[in-house]
């Protein structure tokens, strides 16, 4: 019997080759499993947790959806963690809360890396993320969400980037003193909305902050931002920008969505823009029959009928039962979005932009876990969902974090 390497030469022979012309044998496929395991698996945003954090925001066990072992479980190389800070009333006094919040997730994401130093490790540029994987490590990429916490001086920006914040978003929910918010604040007082802009985009104190961020070498992450406040973002930073916490608008009307334009000038401008693993970022609201049960529930629950999100507001419900309620029954409608409908975002952007200006940001803790995609440890599902519409090794591992260590990179070289 006729040995394999035997084989092959007398197929060759057959066919007129040489024993060096011998045809190259086709690339045996990779499963899902493999093209996960071999990608840099990276999440642009997730919030940190905070012994106050409510539970209705973690995992069933009560615990943070980017906990150690479900981020290991998920094989993931690094997480942005977000010193987020929520918004506050725009006083001395609210300025000040949201300043000690901030603080606060900045001690508490720093004692995390110190207390895991087997599994954590802070990473500030894309070699360090690299580094920190071959070593078995998950990097922790520093973030920082809504300015307020800033107290008007945009020298702070300067102390952050110091402990190691490389991604710099200046607004949450509500307008600032620095930018405009894509979500404008509702006043309980009064029954509406703040005006939609206040700066028509970027104050002049928003301008410097970008100017600042991209002189350090920081990143503007436009996530959470009026329209008009990102487009300015992009026209001043010489940086590429992300959006670590976005979905296309065209297919989820909500208004921190980002539209057409938006999408077009971030990919013109070498940016990424990252998906977020979130039911209410992710519905199909053009079904009017859809859009009539979201205004009954939220009439049901006391809360105005328009909405800047399905959800908006909830958090202002008086009791523990009543936000349970409202939850509940919104989630009957709009809470099984699926990692099929993560993806449609993804090719969305793709077909718009390429692949070289996508990736993932679950917004875990905050928001995030759709069907499939509930925690850090079901990340093999979305790539899979990537494979099975496909989508290559080398896309999947951009989608996944290459795109992102591309921005890092750039930002590293200032």
């Amino acid at each position: 019997m006729m040995s394999k390497l035997e084989f092959a030469l007398a197929g060759a022979a057959v066919l007129g080759l040489s024993a060096c012309q011998t045809i190259a044998p086709l690339p045996e496929e990779r499963s899902a499993a493999e093209i996960h395991s071999n990608a840099i698996v990276l999440d642009a945003h997730a919030d940190i947790v905070l012994p106050e954090s409510s539970p209705l925001y973690l995992g069933p066990d009560g615990a943070s959806k980017v906990a150690p072992e479900k981020l290991i479980a998920g094989e993931f190389d690094a997480v942005v963690m977000a010193i987020a800070a929520g918004p506050q009333l725009r006083t001395p006094e609210g300025n000040a809360q949201a300043r000690a919040e901030s603080l606060a997730k900045l001690e508490t994401v720093q004692a995390l890396i110190a207390s895991n130093p087997e599994t954590f490790a802070l990473a500030t540029t894309a070699d360090q993320v690299r580094a920190n994987s071959e070593l078995g490590l998950i990097s922790v990429i520093l973030g920082f969400q809504n300015a307020q916490s800033l107290e008007g001086d945009v020298d702070r920006i300067d102390a952050f980037y110091a402990e190691g914040v490389r991604l710099f978003g200046l607004t949450h929910l509500g307008h600032n003193d620095f930018a405009d918010s894509s979500r404008p604040r509702f006043d309980g007082e009064t029954g509406t909305y703040e005006a939609t802009e206040e700066h028509d985009g970027l104050s002049s104190l928003g301008v410097a902050a970008v100017e600042r961020i991209d002189t350090l070498g920081g990143l503007v992450d436009v996530s959470q931002m009026s329209k008009a406040a990102t487009l300015q973002a992009i026209e001043i930073a010489t940086l590429p920008v992300i959006a670590s916490h976005s979905n296309a608008k065209a297919l989820s009307d909500v208004t921190r969505n980002l539209s057409d334009e938006e999408i077009d000038r971030i990919g013109e401008t070498g940016g990424v823009i990252h998906i977020a693993a979130f039911s209410a970022y992710l519905v199909d609201l053009s079904d009017p029959d859809l859009k009539a049960s979201i205004r009954d529930v939220r009439l049901a629950a006391g809360l105005p009928e328009t909405y800047s999100y399905p959800y908006e507001l909830y958090w202002e419900l008086k009791s523990d039962e009543e936000k349970m309620t409202f939850l509940t029954n919104m989630r009957a409608l709009v809470g099984g979005e699926t990692v099929s409908r993560m993806v449609d975002h993804i090719d969305y952007v793709v077909q718009r932009i390429g692949v070289d200006h996508v990736g993932i940001g679950s917004d875990f803790n905050h928001g995030g876990g759709i069907v499939g995609f509930e925690e850090a440890s079901a990340a093999l599902a979305v790539t899979e969902e990537l494979v099975a519409r496909g989508y290559t090794d080398e896309d999947i591992n951009k989608i996944w974090g290459g795109n992102f260590l591309r921005v890092l990179d750039a930002a590293g070289k200032r």
